[in-house]
């Protein structure tokens, strides 16, 4: 499996990018000849992106090549990338084949204005996440809501390890397959912003060699840059939640994104947030992951 690797990345990028397009949602009409493969043609995104069919070859086998900001833009048009995966693409393109290569910071710290902040709210979980999806920093109620991940050694405090191999995460979230797909793809684009990143080598090994379905949604090379949403929680004490959430970064440091969760007013997810938010002051709150999963149901 390709971890990460210049060139080869973007070309991969590139054909899966390519593979997933309908022509018919670029104004290509299906023409005489069947498919027989899915998406477009290398002669056809290059004719919708305005270069040569042999420049834009090139760049699919992985060339040497430095395309002009100009030519990204038209690939990202004509492929119909969204915002992130448009930024993923500049990211690969502009990797350097040199030596010296953007590194990843060593360590990460959250500043003591953003835990308080967290620490303030009572009945909202929040928590934040930093490089490779390592989860920096958590509140009581998130704790008890998905997992202590301050519990777990430190190599398991990354989020996107626990939704892919922990079976508790299996349990927790209705909607997994969904979900963890979604961590992945957040993985993936931290890998593009720094390729050169051992730890993100490491834990992409791991992952790989341990879930069929992290290899599958690996190979996809889809990325995911959070921004609000909803999710569906089945937590083992209060039952079901539909929880709303919203990611946002902060000046000074875009490698943190603090996540916080709501419920709407009067639901029946209010109500169980602020059950589990009383257990969670008195000390008494279960985490989600404490809970014993059982094989047969989540099989």
């Amino acid at each position: 499996m390709d971890v990460m690797g210049g060139n080869a990345e973007l070309a991969e990028f590139l054909r899966t990018r390519r593979a997933r397009t309908d022509p018919g949602t670029v104004g290509l009409s299906p023409g005489p000849h069947h498919r027989r493969v899915p998406g477009l043609r290398r002669e056809e995104l290059a004719r919708l992106a305005g270069v040569s069919a042999d420049y834009y070859a090139r760049l699919e086998q992985g060339r040497h090549i430095t395309p002009s900001d100009g030519v990204l833009a038209a690939l990202a048009r004509a492929l119909r990338l969204d915002d992130a995966e448009s930024a993923h693409l500049f990211a690969l393109a502009r990797r350097s084949p040199s030596p010296v290569r953007r590194r990843a910071p060593e360590q990460q710290r959250v500043r003591p204005g953003l835990q308080q902040m967290m620490a303030a709210l009572h009945d909202q979980p929040a928590f934040i996440l930093g490089r490779r999806t390592d989860v920096l920093s958590a509140n009581p109620l998130a704790k008890a809501l998905i997992t202590d991940f301050s519990a777990k050694p430190a190599i398991e405090r990354n989020y996107t390890r626990f939704m892919v191999l922990d079976p508790a995460a299996k349990a927790l979230y209705p909607d997994w397959e969904v979900v963890a797909a979604d961590a992945v793809g957040t993985l993936r684009l931290d890998a593009g912003r720094y390729p050169d990143d051992p730890r993100t080598a490491e834990l992409v090994g791991e992952l790989a060699m341990k879930s069929e379905p992290f290899r599958t949604w690996w190979a996809d090379h889809r990325v995911v840059e959070r921004s609000f949403g909803t999710k569906r929680f089945h937590h083992r004490i209060v039952g079901d939640l539909d929880i709303d959430y919203e990611a946002m970064t902060f000046p000074g440091d875009a490698d943190q994104t603090l996540f916080v969760y709501t419920t709407r007013p009067g639901s029946a997810s209010n109500e169980a947030m602020r059950l589990l938010a009383s257990w969670s002051a008195a000390g008494s709150g279960p985490t989600a992951a404490s809970a014993r999963v059982d094989p047969e149901k989540h099989r």
